[in-house]
């Protein structure tokens, strides 16, 4: 298993933060490793609402469907992806900082099967991973 925990503070305010991080097609646009992400179910975001997200992870792209298990607006929102080999939890907190916003995006990364036998070199990775997904974060929270 690996985590990652980062908070990043932005100009954007809690609410503008807290939409275009729940829809999490945007993944794309601010975190490097994402190739490709879209929303699959129909009508507004929220509890059960599903995004195909493509990660390129140690030269591979695989793809992950998530959903959004918890919503509550404009503070919080959980998302769990899942494929045959890994399970990936993503918590992310919005609160209100002056007219901006700051994010605590808590990331949990479990390999399964076969795949845990490289459980090990797991942490190293996603700690690789988890620092250039901040960077993008924090650019795409200070516009």
């Amino acid at each position: 298993m690996a985590h990652a925990r980062e908070t990043v503070d932005g100009t954007k305010s809690q609410q503008e933060a807290f939409d275009y991080l729940a829809d999490f097609s945007n993944t794309a646009h601010w975190d490097p490793g994402i190739v490709r992400a879209e929303k699959l179910t129909d009508g507004p975001i929220g509890v059960g609402t599903q995004f195909r997200v493509e990660a390129n992870f140690m030269g591979r792209t695989t793809p992950l469907v998530y959903v959004m298990t918890a919503y509550e607006p404009p503070s919080r929102f959980v998302v769990s992806g899942e494929n045959s080999t890994v399970t990936s939890l993503d918590e992310i907190t919005v609160e209100a900082v002056g007219d901006g916003s700051r994010v605590t995006y808590d990331a949990e990364l479990t390999l399964k099967g076969a795949a845990k036998l490289f459980d090990p070199l797991l942490g190293l990775a996603f700690g690789r991973i988890a620092d250039k997904a901040i960077a993008g974060l924090r650019k795409a929270l200070n516009p």
